[in-house]
């Protein structure tokens, strides 16, 4: 009897092992692929954000021909804005 459950535990043993072979393997593939996804992904964002760079830039120069002022508000305050603060020594 010992021969035939050592024969058991064998092919137990194989089977779990093949089990986990077929397992990792699956992961992998299905990591690859999620891998392969995000990095096109990121790929076609980068292109999206070019062409809106390019769009806006593109804008710009036609605005700076046109001759048209910008509606950008400047960061520099107006003689007019500076004024005194109340109770101010």
């Amino acid at each position: 009897m010992d021969g035939h459950n050592s024969e058991e535990s064998k092919e137990s043993t194989a089977d779990m092992s093949a089990f986990v072979q077929d397992l990792l393997q699956q992961m992998q593939c299905r990591f690859q692929s999620m891998s392969d996804s995000i990095v096109t992904k990121i790929d076609d964002m980068g292109s999206r954000i070019n062409d809106l760079e390019q769009s806006i830039n593109d804008l710009k120069t036609e605005m700076g021909m046109e001759g048209s002022p910008s509606p950008v508000v400047s960061s520099k305050p107006n003689a007019d804005d500076m004024k005194p603060e109340e109770g101010s020594a």
